[in-house]
């Protein structure tokens, strides 16, 4: 069975396009998606800045597209990632009723970093520091994912 991962951010711009990115040059294996909280992006592709700099760590978003985070999501994959308490909170109100799917925050795969969320560089500007903490929390889950399927998580 293939294990399928959502990552989740705010816009699907940033946060969520860079760490399915990520763990896609990581794990090729996988089936991996991302989306936003909100609609504001729908159809955009990620945002520029962000794409340059993961080009820079050899990561290519360009054919990456935004989209909603749908109740669907809930039954069509096996793991969902949210980057920060906002995006985790908006996933439970969208939960289905009775579903059991695990909802994490993506840096509870890198505890080293002493991060409780992906702070979003889209405000802070700091794009580099946002893939250094999904690339470690990457890293974190690919492993994990050595250890067991999702539902151990």
């Amino acid at each position: 069975m293939t294990t399928r991962i959502l990552f989740v951010c705010l816009g699907n711009i940033c946060r969520s396009p860079a760490a399915e990115g990520m763990m896609r040059a990581l794990r090729p294996d996988l089936v991996l998606d991302s989306a936003g909280t909100s609609d504001w992006h729908v159809g955009a592709p990620p945002y520029g800045p962000m794409q340059q700099a993961a080009r820079a760590r050899g990561i290519d978003l360009s054919a990456l597209r935004a989209r909603q985070v749908m109740a669907r999501d809930f039954h069509d994959f096996d793991l969902i990632l949210g980057m920060d308490d906002r995006n985790i909170a908006g996933l439970e109100a969208l939960r289905p009723e009775g579903n059991t799917t695990p909802v994490r925050l993506m840096t509870d795969f890198a505890p080293e970093r002493g991060m409780d969320h992906v702070p979003d560089p889209y405000y802070t500007r700091d794009f580099d520091g946002a893939l250094d903490l999904i690339e470690a929390a990457a890293w974190g889950l690919a492993v994990r994912l050595e250890d067991g399927p999702p539902s151990g998580f």
